[in-house]
């Protein structure tokens, strides 16, 4: 037993938690298809909602169990720091500078700039730290390493 302990990898519980993170998103993405997806990408304004938003969902929940399992996690990692980079110009952008940016909506809120923003992009803020974070131990330990 003390073994495994002295085996523990921090990273393990960060790659865990934004493995478990999308691959609960991508699952309500199906259960809850008008609050959390297709009915919530037509509502941002993502292009071709319909077929986007089961897209999205089978990337995190495909991601996120790669992640989860430590399989090819930095290619996971990569595919979801992608997804959370254009979740966060989508949804949180708007937010930060109080009016539509490009196709993507404002939503209605009660105020908009840097504090909005920062609180409505806690969770994306995160993920998008825990992508970057798994990613660099995987290239830390696997120095130009085809197998990842």
């Amino acid at each position: 037993m003390l073994a495994r302990i002295k085996n523990f990898d921090p990273m393990d519980l960060g790659r865990i938690m934004v493995g478990s993170v999308f691959l609960a998103e991508g699952i309500q993405k199906f259960l809850f298809p008008a609050e959390l997806g297709v009915g919530r990408f037509l509502r941002i304004g993502i292009p071709w909602a319909k077929g986007m938003a089961p897209f999205v969902g089978v990337v995190e929940i495909s991601a996120g169990v790669l992640l989860i399992l430590n399989v090819l996690a930095l290619w996971a990692a990569l595919i979801l720091l992608v997804n959370i980079t254009i979740a966060l110009i989508s949804t949180k952008l708007p937010i930060l500078l109080g009016r539509p940016v490009g196709i993507f909506v404002l939503p209605k809120l009660s105020s908009y700039g840097l504090w909005a923003f920062l609180h409505e992009a806690r969770t994306d803020w995160c993920m998008f730290l825990g992508c970057i974070a798994v990613i660099r131990a995987n290239t830390i330990r696997n120095p130009g390493s085809d197998h990842v």
